[in-house]
């Protein structure tokens, strides 16, 4: 039982890595300039280090000190969890347009009459080969650390899941399996709600003085503290990671040898076995890419600051998803349930998911209003410059979103054509004013700053409800089919066949999940910020089509 304890922190810390990454996605793309495929794949990337050991790992799994080879890989976890904070300590502090001049630039975005149209700024400053390298950097550190990540948490669920089902009573085991597979469960929660407390902290709170930050974090150019939630969780893992190694290796010895080959054909031919699998594969992929790109959604869809967003996953959603596991779990003990009726469940459960879930496709509202991004029907995006800011020469890419009074969005408070800001006592802009863009009853307008948002807020309720619903029902198919694969397979095969299981998981659900998340929603940007002539990371996306697809 102290072994159970120990291995379901151990496996809350790992995921609070792995899972830290995920909530913090959406800052990332937009500090380093990423596009969602380049940030799915990176999110992806720690199942490859992972899936070329599994089997490997798992078939010498009774061969081996097993709770050493734990302690081992918990402790290149922990060092991946640094290393993913690191490209914050190697890159110079974070830079956006601004309206006010400060000490970091003295060029503003306002319209300025009579300036040349070559004037300088941000964006364009960070062209030099240095920066170019400085991201290529940035993406090479973070992709070794995630490669790291997946190498050390390999021996970790297989190992772990043996050496408990090896111990534990045939009756007492789904329960000790329960527990630890819930605990899978809360990890991701609770990184999301790290991910929510970091989020509220300035990205550069080490580099810059709080006075000089003129952002909030409701701003779109916010970028918030996602390197600090790595240090935590890493810490954590090098913590739990020390019991391991004081485990007994204490194995009766298992009868005879056996083949490799011989093995996992056996397994593969197993129709039970196989079609379970593959189930789950459809479903975990599915999961994949939502706990990858859900947060990012809900910031669009709703118009939530990127903390919120993390705290309603981490809060309602994951939560949700373990009461489903726990449930599953409940009654299959209760009713000690055959096979046959292990399967009946899942498909009950996966067929109330669909119904619940078909309304969100409909639960959401087109991206608001936005001057100069229009969109025209053959669904190609156009970036155009008004008339009524030409005599303003505006910096191309400036973006600094402000949205006027007549409730349209301008990307800069110069393509709104304004030439005031003013601003409040502690440095922050209360509002833009002589607008030349934003006419109202023959008057210039004024703006405040931030964005217009989707005016969608009465449907974020409903869309939570249903989504955590959906989530409860699908999840109580997770121990009935997990029990049909331990249960239909030769007792010797056991260990092996979850490392099976989880290698063709990883191979076929949770390695192209995020990557063709991200690549759908790479489709539906109607404008991209540039980076040196790349694209960099998506400024608004068409949110019809993000929700849809």
């Amino acid at each position: 039982q102290f072994f159970v304890f120990c291995h379901g922190l151990l496996q809350l810390s790992q995921l609070l890595v792995s899972g830290y990454l995920k909530s913090s996605i959406s800052t990332i793309e937009r500090r380093y300039g990423l596009s969602s495929q380049t940030s799915g794949l990176l999110a992806s990337f720690n199942e490859v280090g992972n899936t070329l050991l599994i089997v490997f790992i798992s078939y010498f799994g009774s061969r081996v000190h097993r709770p050493r080879f734990i302690g081992c890989g918990a402790i290149l976890v922990s060092l991946a969890g640094f290393l993913m904070s690191l490209p914050h300590f190697i890159t110079g502090p974070y830079e956006y347009d601004q309206s006010v001049a400060s000490m970091f630039s003295n060029t503003t975005d306002l319209c300025q009459p009579g300036v040349p149209g070559s004037r300088g700024n941000l964006s364009d400053a960070g062209c030099t080969p240095y920066a170019a390298r400085e991201n290529h950097e940035v993406l090479l550190v973070m992709f070794i650390a995630q490669a790291l990540l997946g190498i050390g948490g390999v021996p970790i669920q297989p190992f772990g899941i043996s050496y408990i089902d090896d111990f534990a009573s045939e009756r007492n085991s789904p329960l000790y399996l329960g527990i630890l597979f819930s605990v899978t469960v809360i990890g991701p929660g609770v990184a999301f709600m790290l991910g929510s407390a970091m989020l509220r902290f300035y990205v550069d709170i080490d580099k810059v003085a709080g006075d000089d930050v003129q952002l909030t974090n409701k701003d779109p150019r916010w970028v918030g503290a996602w390197w600090l939630g790595f240090l935590v969780a890493a810490s954590l893992v090098a913590i739990s990671a020390v019991p391991y190694f004081f485990f007994p290796r204490e194995m009766p010895k298992e009868v005879g040898e056996r083949d490799f080959p011989v093995v996992l054909l056996r397994n593969l031919r197993h129709p039970v076995f196989l079609l379970v699998v593959l189930a789950q594969v459809n479903l975990s992929a599915m999961v994949a890419g939502l706990a990858t790109f859900m947060g990012k959604f809900l910031e669009r869809q709703f118009s939530l600051t990127a903390s919120l967003a993390n705290m309603i996953i981490g809060a309602v959603n994951i939560p949700g998803a373990m009461v489903g596991i726990v449930v599953g779990g409940a009654i299959l003990k209760r009713f000690q349930m055959s096979l046959r009726q292990c399967s009946a469940m899942c498909v009950l459960g996966m067929f109330l998911c669909l119904l619940v879930a078909f309304p969100l496709l409909f639960l959401g509202c087109p991206t608001q209003k936005v001057a100069g991004v229009i969109y025209s029907e053959s669904s190609e995006f156009e970036h155009y410059a008004l008339e009524c800011n030409l005599q303003c020469n505006c910096p191309e890419k400036a973006y600094n979103p402000i949205c006027g009074s007549n409730n349209i969005e301008y990307i800069s408070p110069c393509s709104a054509g304004c030439r005031v800001v003013n601003i409040d006592a502690d440095n922050s802009v209360l509002n833009y004013t002589h607008c030349s863009c934003i006419s109202e009853n023959g008057f210039a307008g004024f703006a405040k700053p931030g964005t217009c948002g989707t005016g969608c807020s009465h449907l974020f309720l409903p869309f939570v409800v249903l989504s955590c619903l959906a989530g409860i029902l699908a999840s109580v198919s997770h121990t009935p089919s997990f029990m049909l694969i331990l249960r239909s397979i030769q007792p010797e095969d056991k260990s092996f066949a979850v490392g099976i299981q989880f290698m063709l998981l990883r191979v076929l659900a949770w390695m192209p999940g995020p990557v063709l998340y991200g690549s759908a929603i790479d489709t539906t940007c109607i404008l991209w910020e540039k980076k040196c002539d790349r694209k960099a990371a998506c400024r608004y996306y068409n949110n019809n089509l993000f929700r849809q697809r």
